[in-house]
């Protein structure tokens, strides 16, 4: 159980909630067992009462005297049982309101520091696992180890106080009647033993594949569009029927571990009970204990019936958290990035030198930058163009601390190497727009005011003008506030990255990076916005990353990469004049156009 170590913080920080809990357990027990002794005295009165009625059965006057004493010793004991089982059933309900809200609480905490933990995590983390296997981690795996906080330790303690109570005052009453019903004690660990082996390793299996689901699950719904215009939904339906095929036998096949463990425990108390009527009747003819003895002790082993029945379930409880929380515990080990809370925390001029920079991604082993010398001045307009792979985004990457030059080389923010920046004040002055475009399931408006904590109405209009929205916006009914579905489903693709571009430049950003972002636009329009940011720039450093070169006339420098080299570097003018690469591809861009 060394991955369920991880709840030791949390069961440190509701300790005292804990305690009173198995407070609760122990004391409802204790009035559970008082019932017991209480059906013990009634018991042994009825016998010795009708003692006396055969002594007496022709003295009426005596004999309804005895009557009228055993009807109200007998109610007397009916309603102390009664009394005994309301303050037991009282008890319970305290232990259930102190040990599953805290297990509540327990699971409320560990959401948030997954949550938190997978924020904080780089992002080589989340290109190598899948979404819907981080969301069942988070939600599945996250309830099976709260039922192991709450039931399962309810439970075992409850067995425990139960077992040691009992058990010492069946040895207290007669340790031979006690020695016997206790004999399938011994296989009934062992089963227990052998069953929960078995539990573990199937509901590993289990959660595997209930994790397949969940991403083939996640992948069909974000990508339905894709799924739909490529007549792949049958396809996507028999792969998601074979893994809930696999899913349903794995799963029966641990119901069918359980289903054979509960009779057999069953079995096994019965057997106690059929020893405890035999030797038991033999002491009661010996005269070593009486009949309410004898109730009394079949009263016990019933009494643990259900605890001991419960040990499959509680097994079973232990097993799923043990695999749930060492699959969380795989990526709350994962390594975090460094955000460098107490580094530099400068306001950016927008002065960028890279050094010498080498990068590999890590996740692939991929080799994107080779040595990489470039300076860049505050307040220039710089496009870097290149083909597909040539490792213009991995130079935004770089820029937004995502990575960091993993072979050799440095990135330099106005003298000051990159890697001594704070990260989070250090992003905040910078705008980025990812050629991957993604908007939340809001309105216009709260996806453009996404990264500033609030905004007037002027500088919104002024951004919608910027980015070329304004005119599609005031066609909508319900304008700047219209919901846009889940990732905008309800916006054209120009649309969407239009309103990306709206959301990086309202936060006045000191360093502008448009990775790609315009080509689900026409040449028009792009035109439109560069020109637009060319205008409200003033002093901020802009980084246009685009394949299309036709717009690119008012940038101060122009870098063509290729294989992950600068290979030309210059403005415009000079880049055409040199009739290099970014001639040939102007051109080439150029007739495409004019067609």
């Amino acid at each position: 159980m060394r991955a369920l170590k991880h709840l030791n913080k949390y069961f440190a920080q509701y300790k005292f909630s804990l305690i009173i809990g198995f407070v609760f357990v122990a004391c409802s027990n204790v009035f559970g067992i008082l019932s017991a002794q209480v059906i013990r005295f009634c018991v042994n009165l009825i016998h010795e009462y009708i003692q006396l009625f055969s002594l007496f059965k022709n003295t009426v006057a005596i004999y309804s005297i005895i009557i009228n004493i055993v009807t109200l010793s007998l109610m007397a004991f009916a309603a102390l049982y009664l009394i005994f089982h309301f303050i037991k059933g009282t008890f319970m309900f305290l232990m259930r309101q102190t040990i599953i809200v805290t297990s509540r609480k327990i699971e409320y905490d560990l959401k948030n520091e997954i949550f938190t933990h997978f924020q904080r995590l780089p992002l080589s983390f989340f290109k190598q696992n899948h979404t819907g296997d981080l969301m069942t981690r988070i939600t599945e795996d996250v309830t099976r180890v709260r039922m192991y906080a709450g039931p399962a330790l309810m439970y075992t303690m409850n067995l425990i106080t139960l077992f040691a109570i009992t058990i010492s005052i069946m040895l207290i009453v007669n340790i031979e009647l006690s020695i016997y019903s206790l004999i399938p004690l011994p296989f009934l660990s062992y089963l227990i033993y052998r069953v929960s082996s078995v539990m573990y390793k199937k509901g590993e299996k289990i959660q595997k594949t209930l994790s397949n689901l969940a991403t083939i699950s996640q992948e069909v719904f974000s990508g339905i569009r894709v799924v739909k215009s490529y007549s792949r939904t049958q396809k996507f339906q028999d792969l998601f029927a074979e893994e809930s095929q696999d899913f349903h036998e794995k799963s029966m096949s641990l119901a069918k571990v359980e289903s054979l463990f509960f009779p057999l425990v069953t079995l096994l108390i019965g057997l106690s009970t059929l020893l405890i009527i035999y030797v038991g009747g033999q002491q009661v003819i010996d005269g070593k204990i009486t009949y309410g003895n004898i109730v009394e002790f079949v009263y016990y082993i019933n009494l643990l019936t259900w605890p001991v029945t419960a040990l499959g379930w509680i097994a079973s409880l232990f097993q799923r958290a043990q695999v749930s929380q060492e699959r969380i515990n795989q990526f709350l080990q994962s390594p975090i990035q460094n955000y460098n809370t107490d580094g530099y925390q400068g306001i950016l001029d927008g002065n960028i030198e890279f050094k010498n920079v080498y990068f590999t991604y890590p996740e692939t082993g991929i080799t994107a930058l080779k040595g990489i010398n470039l300076t860049i001045n505050a307040g220039e307009k710089i496009a870097i163009v290149g083909r597909t792979g040539s490792g213009k985004t991995s130079i935004a990457n770089l820029l937004l601390k995502f990575y960091e030059p993993n072979i050799g080389g440095s990135i330099l923010f106005d003298n000051q190497n990159l890697k001594d920046y704070a990260v989070k004040p250090f992003r905040e002055q910078i705008g980025y727009v990812s050629q991957d475009v993604f908007l939340f399931s809001d309105t216009i408006e709260n996806n453009i005011n996404f990264g500033l904590n609030q905004s007037n109405d002027d500088d919104l209009n002024r951004f919608l003008k910027v980015a070329e929205l304004k005119k599609d916006i005031d066609q909508f009914t319900d304008g700047i506030k219209t919901k846009i579905g889940e990732r905008g489903v309800s916006l054209s693709g120009g649309q969407k990255q239009r309103i990306t571009i709206a959301r990086a430049l309202i936060r006045n950003p000191r360093l502008l990076i448009l990775d790609d972002c315009l080509s689900a636009v026409d040449a028009n329009t792009e035109f439109s916005i560069f020109k637009n940011i060319n205008n409200i720039a003033g002093k901020r450093t802009a980084i246009i990353i685009t394949h299309r070169v036709l717009s690119l006339h008012k940038m101060d420098k122009i870098i063509y990469l290729e294989s992950g080299k600068i290979k030309e570097f210059g403005t415009f003018d000079e880049l055409i004049a040199s009739k290099g690469s970014f001639h040939a591809l102007y051109h080439k861009q150029k007739l495409e156009a004019d067609h």
